[in-house]
This record gives structure tokens, C-alpha cells and sequence, in this order.
């Protein structure tokens, strides 16, 4: 158990309650009211309106809950460092409007065959060197028919990675449940798959795959006991709703994924998004705080766009429950902080990398014992 004292605060467990975190209440005779937040509880399901009303809560106040929540589900001094690497670039069939790898578009992405083996193992060195502990790898594709020689590289880069002791993550486009289960197989410890919006408005950003195409991917990897990776994208041109909507989707899922990406829109020249305007700070800070507020063992990671925001706008979304980072050369196609400067910025905010397997909602999924059983045998 662990105790959260908001003497200050005496309207707490009611917010609290409102806020869908759940706590007990105990009588300390030494001090007298406490309240003590249950670090055990999760609400597992939502309604749309809850979510809503968690969401339009006076920011300040929405930052303070979800830090809160944050301290009693996470260690708010670590930060996992994940380096993604793009293994097969452009020539995509699909026409997400956001993305320079899409073959509808003319942009400066080129088309390029597979890497080869070496060159993405030396690259997962690398980040291991920098203090990276998840290493996710990106192709362009829509699914994987027709590509049996290419999935098999993919599963043999899988298995060298992960015999590095970094966590592997891919993002491959539509996957089936064998294709799921051979993956599992290899060591892959997470499937990137995101919604990117909510439902209501996906179909103005994409029409060649449907939303529940993507739910159906989503089901295969949890059902092969891969650990789940999917979130959205702002500034789309959604409206607040759509925010809602997509943290709801998720929230409901049959249990909540093990990370969830909040990127910020990247506009691509050439791409039907390219005038699209930036995304504010209070935007993604808000979205950051109600998915830490709904999904509060999830890993929430601030991932493209976030060079776009100053140092200090970062550390108010690690204060308000974001916990991972992309850090390295470069993402897919977007440019990326790097390694030295990440770590100088985490270190200036006392916060430190997260080791690889640290999470337990991974630990969990690789059958692999709780940090805090390891910890008290130690």
C-alpha cells in the first residue's frame, strides 16, 4: 500500500473519485485524516463522458491528479529510452494522409528494399550503448503477404536483438494471429499498432485500412501475449472529442496496452497534412494527463514532435505522467533528439533510464518475475 497525504486538499477523495482514481480512506491517530490511494485498484472500463469530464478538468488541476497518479502506479524518476529505427522506407499502399511513406504522395521519402541483417544490429548496439532499452523497428508496409522471405529476416533480427537484453518492439502494418505467434516465438516483446484518432474521425485521415482492421491486429498480438504498443497522433485537425474518443478506445480494450505514444503531428511536405498547424503545449499536456489518469500502469511515451517543444514543456509532461521518450539519430522519418542531449536533460530533471524488463506490465507478459519481488529477495 502506498499513502498519498493531500491535507491541503480536503475536497480529495471526492475529485479523486470523480477522476476515476480509486483510494481508501484511514484514520492515522497521529496526524488525523489521511487519505490513501490504492495502488493495487485499476479501473478497467469507462464511459465517454467520464473521460470527458476527466479531460476538461482546469489543466493545473488535471496535471496535479495525474502526477499523483502517476507516483502511486509508476517510479516517477525513470524514463525508458527507446530507439526506433526505419528497416524498410516508402512505397506504401496506404494513403494515411500524415505520412511521407505513402506511394500516393510525392515527398522526399524514397522507396528502399529490407535492410540487411548487419546494419540493424549494429544500430541496436549502438542505442544499447546509449542507454537505450527497447529497440523498435518500422516497415512500410501495409501487411506482410507475399513477403515470407523478408518476415523471416525480421524474426531472425528479433531474435539477435533480443539476445542483447534489449526489449524489441516492430511495426510491421496489419499482422495475422500466426504471424503474431511466430513473432512471440522469435522474443518480440511488443507490437506497435496505434488507432491514431478516435473512431469518428479516423476516416478523414485514412480510408485504405478501417479502424477495426486495426483492433483486429491489436487482438492477434495480445492474444499471442505480445505486449501491446498503441496510441494516436495530435494534431490531425481532431477536435477535443476526438482526443476523448481515442483514449476511450483504448481504455476499453479487453485490458489496457502496455504503452501508449502521444505523438504530435510532424507536417511532411507533400503530404495532405503539410499546412497543418503545430500542436500547442496545453494540447498534448492535457492528453498526456488523462491517459495517465485512465491507463496509470500503462507506459505513456512522448514520441514525434516532442523536439518540437522546449525542455520545459517536456518535464511538465514527465510531471504529468509520460515516462518514455524516442531518443537517437532520427524516428521513421522525422527528425529525433539525441542521445547526449536527452541525457543531459534527464539528468538536469533528476531522472534516469529505465532498465530493460523493468515495467511489470512487460515483466508480466514475459513471464518474467515482478521488479517488486525481485527486489524484496535481493
Amino acid at each position: 500500500m502506498v499513502g498519498l497525504r493531500l491535507m491541503p486538499f480536503r475536497a480529495a477523495p471526492r475529485r479523486l473519485a470523480q477522476l476515476g482514481v480509486r483510494y481508501r480512506a484511514t484514520a492515522v491517530p497521529e496526524s488525523g485524516e489521511t487519505e490513501h490511494l490504492d495502488s493495487q485498484s485499476v479501473k478497467q472500463s469507462y464511459s465517454r463522458d467520464e473521460i470527458q469530464n476527466i479531460y476538461d478538468t482546469p489543466l493545473l488541476e488535471l496535471v496535479y491528479r495525474a502526477a499523483s497518479a502517476h507516483r502511486l502506479h509508476q517510479d516517477p524518476s525513470k524514463i525508458q529510452l527507446c530507439t526506433l529505427m526505419n528497416i524498410k522506407s516508402g512505397g506504401c499502399s496506404e494513403d494515411c494522409s500524415y505520412c511521407s511513406q505513402s506511394s500516393r504522395y510525392k515527398t522526399a521519402t524514397e522507396a528502399s528494399r529490407l535492410l540487411k541483417m548487419e546494419p540493424v544490429l549494429e544500430a541496436a548496439r549502438q542505442a544499447k550503448a546509449n542507454g537505450s532499452t527497447r529497440f523498435c523497428m518500422g516497415a512500410a508496409w501495409r501487411d506482410l503477404q507475399g513477403r515470407k522471405s523478408g518476415f523471416e529476416r525480421i524474426l531472425e533480427m528479433v531474435r539477435e536483438i533480443r539476445s542483447m537484453g534489449m526489449e524489441v518492439c516492430t511495426t510491421l502494418g496489419m499482422l495475422t494471429p500466426e504471424q503474431a505467434r511466430r513473432l512471440k516465438e522469435a522474443g518480440l516483446t511488443a507490437y506497435n499498432h496505434n488507432l491514431d484518432t478516435s473512431r469518428e474521425f479516423y476516416p478523414k485521415v485514412i480510408t485504405t485500412r478501417s479502424y477495426d482492421d486495426r483492433l483486429t491486429t491489436i487482438d492477434a498480438v495480445r492474444e499471442a501475449g505480445i505486449s501491446v504498443c498503441s496510441g494516436g497522433i495530435l494534431g490531425l485537425g481532431e477536435s477535443h472529442e476526438d482526443r476523448v474518443g481515442l483514449i476511450w478506445e483504448v481504455a476499453n480494450m479487453p485490458e489496457h496496452p502496455e504503452s501508449f505514444p502521444v505523438n504530435a503531428l510532424v507536417p511532411i511536405e507533400g503530404t495532405p497534412l503539410e499546412k497543418n498547424k503545430p500542436l500547442d503545449h496545453p494540447t498534448i499536456l492535457r492528453t498526456i494527463a488523462t491517459a495517465r489518469i485512465v491507463l496509470p500502469k500503462t507506459i505513456i511515451r512522448l514520441s514525434a514532435g516532442r523536439q518540437n517543444f522546449s525542455e520545459s514543456e517536456q518535464a511538465m509532461c514527465f510531471l504529468a505522467g509520460a515516462n518514455a521518450i524516442f531518443t537517437g539519430e532520427k524516428m521513421l522519418t522525422t527528425p529525433c533528439s539525441g542521445w547526449d542531449d536527452d541525457k543531459s536533460m534527464l539528468e538536469r530533471w533528476g531522472l534516469q533510464g529505465m532498465a530493460s524488463f523493468e515495467s511489470d506490465r512487460v515483466r508480466m507478459k514475459e513471464n518474467l518475475p515482478s521488479s517488486t519481488s525481485v527486489s524484496s529477495e535481493t
